[in-house]
């Protein structure tokens, strides 16, 4: 497939994303071949450890690609969206339980579905450039892929920031919150890649000083304003808060979705030091299942993608008018149509 590389390296599955232009945006093909990459190399000791990286210097993966998710979508048809969105969950869980170390090479933009292909790796590396997000929020959609587990084990209301406001991580941040391991500088990764290749032994990664994790100076205001149990009152707090810091963040939230942020901050506040990854999937497949029908996901995706106009008209014009009930409704169990995991267990017994 000529938007991903997949071959065996002499110890190493590798897996390399080749769509540079696109910004190596994941599409519902990519998705798969990773897939059966993965099951394929689980049961082959000739495969020590699986190193996924991508072409180009500005991304390892900006995101998924969702224009054919919303030609369907727009036409009625949304069983296209959930069964990209159903594969691709079983992938990221894939990847964040697998039996073998997977190293990812994180440069440029990681956002959404590159997050999903890359931070649920055992060894996670991030450079110079690396800028990780999950900004869904932005398009009506809520952090998914598994995203809102790394959020919700990330250091007091942090989590809830990057989740509400699409924040971008710098390297340092990026470790902080979770969504990454060690920090190697990039001109050294072409070496390391060839010493994983002929070892598969995972002890070469040894992790440089990372850049300053540039939120952790705002931890106060974060935690003041972002562990408040409503968008109300984040936003309240946001606003007695004077800083610049605060009132670029209380931006990020008028502009964004009200209902995804509702349902994300609910997301967030079900998950807890127990919860799997598995958990935090299936809730939010719940929302996404129902996200072209229900929520403001092709709105978004029409302001964002399609027109570009950037001024969305989102079912809720201020963050007060999203009700519990209907943030519980997104997120409620779908009976016969609950993600399950069952392609999983069938290749890990």
């Amino acid at each position: 497939m000529a938007d991903i590389h997949i071959r065996i390296e002499g110890r190493a599955g590798r897996i390399t994303l080749t769509r540079p232009k696109a910004l190596n945006a994941l599409s519902y093909e990519m998705c798969l071949a990773i897939d059966a990459a993965l099951k394929d190399w689980a049961q082959d000791d000739a495969v020590a450890l699986v190193l996924i990286d991508a072409a180009g210097d500005k991304a390892f993966c900006a995101g998924g690609d969702i224009a054919q998710m919303y030609s369907t979508g727009k036409s009625g048809d949304y069983s296209y969206g959930r069964q990209f969105w159903s594969d691709e969950y079983g992938m990221n869980a894939r990847l964040a339980e697998y039996s073998k170390p997977i190293v990812s090479f994180l440069q440029g933009f990681v956002m959404g579905g590159g997050v999903g292909a890359g931070c649920h790796a055992s060894h996670r590396i991030v450079g110079e450039t690396s800028q990780i997000s999950m900004p869904e929020c932005g398009i009506g959609l809520v952090p998914d892929v598994g995203g809102s587990w790394i959020l919700s084990r990330a250091p007091g209301a942090l989590g809830a920031y990057l989740g509400l406001t699409g924040a971008r991580m710098g390297p340092g941040d990026a470790i902080r919150a979770g969504f990454a391991d060690l920090f190697i500088p990039q001109d050294h990764w072409n070496s390391l890649k060839a010493q994983l290749v002929a070892t598969g032994d995972t002890g070469a990664l040894q992790g440089s000083p990372a850049p300053e994790a540039a939120l952790a100076a705002h931890r106060e205001s974060i935690d003041a304003a972002f562990g408040q149990d409503s968008l109300p009152a984040i936003a309240q707090a946001l606003e007695q808060d004077d800083s610049t810091f605060a009132t670029k963040a209380l931006q990020s939230l008028l502009r964004n979705s009200p209902l995804s942020m509702a349902c994300t901050l609910a997301m967030l506040r079900n998950l807890d030091a127990q919860s799997s990854i598995r958990d935090a999937l299936a809730q939010e497949y719940r929302f996404t299942w129902r996200a072209m029908e229900h929520a403001d996901f092709l709105e978004g995706i029409r302001a964002a993608i399609i027109d570009k106009d950037r001024a969305p008209r989102w079912r809720h014009a201020h963050l007060a008018d999203v009700t519990q009930a209907e943030a519980s409704a997104m997120l409620a169990a779908l009976g016969a149509d609950e993600l399950t995991f069952e392609t999983l267990e069938e290749t890990q017994k």
